[in-house]
């Protein structure tokens, strides 16, 4: 496993690159935001640790420019900081990091956090990749395929083409599940704010005005299997 960590202070960089290093991990070192974004680029690491208070590209900045990426959509990030302040620790999370984990942390903890996180990234990769698998198999030539950014149902009627982001067909099977923007949220660790803006654009794509609405119409023309 490949951690980067990125922090324009040197001895926090040495400190916990070699902390990691002698739990086995395997660590490249970034000392700002663009730096650290080049470095993710170029090696792919499975996770990010970042600090805020950055130079040219701040640790908000970065968490964003790295979700902006489909291959870093499950990237788990933690941010580090000495800002403690619940507005400052929402906007971390609004950013798209997975853990805030505030200035001064005790080397142990950062390193359980990270295992935990591992853990976490490598079920839901290998649960993504085994649905996916099933639906290769499934398919038979000929047949309408789903893609990465639509939903198709057919009804009586007419087929129903609804174009969906990634993050929204997921949310959508989970809510289709009866699962609370709580329940969603710690799945894909998420916040239940960001789940509730995913819900939003769900039933504006549906046109339907309610989660009960939603249901009925996902369910009426076959958009989730």
């Amino acid at each position: 496993m490949t951690i980067l960590v990125v922090d324009d202070d040197l001895g926090t960089r040495l400190s916990i690159s070699d902390y990691l290093e002698l739990s086995g991990y395997s660590v490249i070192t970034a000392d700002d935001g663009q730096n650290g974004l080049k470095m993710a680029e170029e090696y792919h690491p499975d996770l990010i640790v970042t600090d805020i208070v950055m130079p040219r590209m701040n640790g908000y900045q970065l968490v964003r420019r790295v979700r902006q990426k489909t291959e870093f959509r499950l990237l788990p990030v933690i941010l580090l900081t000495a800002r403690t302040k619940t507005q400052e620790r929402i906007l971390g999370y609004q950013s798209g990091c997975d853990l805030y984990l505030p200035k001064p942390f005790e080397l142990e903890e950062l390193a359980a956090a990270i295992q935990n996180l591992l853990e976490r990234s490598q079920i839901i990769q290998q649960e993504y990749r085994v649905s996916q698998s099933h639906e290769l198999q499934n398919s038979q030539p000929g047949e309408i395929k789903k893609n990465d950014n639509s939903l198709l149902g057919k009804d009586r009627d007419s087929v129903m083409v609804v174009s969906l982001t990634p993050r929204e067909q997921e949310v959508l099977e989970l809510l289709i599940q009866g699962l609370s923007n709580a329940e969603i949220g710690n799945k894909l660790y998420i916040s239940p704010r960001t789940v509730e803006k995913y819900v939003s654009s769900l039933l504006r794509k549906t046109d339907t005005s309610n989660r009960a609405e939603l249901v009925h119409f996902v369910m009426k023309h076959g958009l989730v299997e």
